[in-house]
């Protein structure tokens, strides 16, 4: 796997999910932050206003996509002077008669704290792309794709919502690489040499890798490369690789059966104890331990209030 697609199969927990929120003026409705996930608005039809809280509002139009990396809260409204009420958790429908003014589709990613990759953590608060932005082609079509399924759900659409939600994910990270000064770790990943090494790490975590030999990948001596490796990524080649190592095992940990012998070599460990070993240094507690906590976790019974009804598909009227 390639580095970014590696960045969202570590963060990610669970399905995307999604409502579509139709309004009808004056509207203003200020959305909770969500702590643990990140949150994706789109226009989907109409146009409206983004709120911020300490800076100027912002017009958004259809086919507008903001990003919450962090799971900011916010407003939108459909005039800067219509002030935003509180979120209802509930997002109950309030049917009104005839067309609405605008159409929004609220998504949100859940994520895993434990495993968040420093380039998500180097992402702005908030990210406005506009629909207009000429060099994201498929950040529109799939924007276009997921109104369709939205706006007619067919047989399918339930499996479709999520996956084209998971698209979007993906386009928005790479539509803002692409067309954004890089900094922080984006900047390793743009570099030749400090990228070459970091696709060659994810590609094979169980490589038998040192510093010479990913100097070798980057084309570099030993000593430059790993100063520019350190200035870039934040810590040297072999510690990346021993954290890459071990978020790898912590996600097969979690999300398979494979005995621990099998992640071990996935991963780049010729013993299972020399794998254990890493892993508590890591995490604080055995491989085995860890898999049985994060299964008693899943098993266990929400005693939380339930959130929002995000559903693929969900059509609620707000006024």
């Amino acid at each position: 796997m390639d580095v970014l697609s590696d960045v969202i199969a570590v963060m990610r927990a669970g399905r995307p999910v999604s409502t579509r929120l139709a309004w009808r003026a004056p509207w203003g409705q200020r959305f909770a932050s969500v702590p643990g996930a990140a949150g994706v608005q789109v226009i989907l039809r109409g146009s409206c206003w983004l709120l911020p809280d300490a800076a100027d509002p912002v017009p958004l139009g259809a086919g507008d996509v903001l990003f919450m990396a962090h799971g900011q809260g916010h407003a939108l409204a459909d005039d800067p002077a219509t002030p935003p009420r509180p979120c209802d958790p509930e997002l109950r429908a309030e049917p009104f008669t005839g067309e609405p003014d605008g159409v929004t589709l609220c998504g949100a990613y859940e994520l895993d704290p434990a495993h968040t990759h420093p380039l998500l953590l180097d992402l702005p608060g908030l990210i406005h792309l506009p629909a207009h932005l000429e060099r994201s082609p498929e950040l529109r079509a799939t924007v276009d794709l997921l109104a369709a399924e939205l706006e007619r759900p067919r047989p399918g659409t339930d499996a479709l919502v999520p996956a084209l939600l998971d698209m979007l994910l993906l386009y928005v990270l790479r539509t803002w690489l692409d067309t954004h000064p890089a900094r922080g770790w984006a900047t390793a990943l743009r570099d030749p040499a400090v990228g070459a090494a970091l696709q060659a790490v994810h590609r094979d975590p169980a490589a038998p890798w040192t510093v010479a030999s990913l100097a070798a990948v980057a084309g570099l001596s030993r000593a430059p490369f790993a100063r520019r490796f350190t200035a870039l990524v934040g810590q040297p080649p072999l510690a990346y690789l021993t954290w890459w190592r071990m978020t790898t095992a912590a996600r097969l940990l979690r999300r398979s059966d494979a005995p621990l012998s099998a992640i071990a070599d996935r991963v780049g460990y010729t013993s299972e104890f020399a794998f254990a070993a890493a892993f508590k240094r890591r995490f604080g507690t055995a491989p085995g331990r860890f898999r049985r906590a994060g299964q008693a976790a899943e098993a266990a019974p929400s005693t939380e209030r339930p959130g929002p009804p995000f559903h693929a598909g969900t059509r609620l009227i707000c006024a």
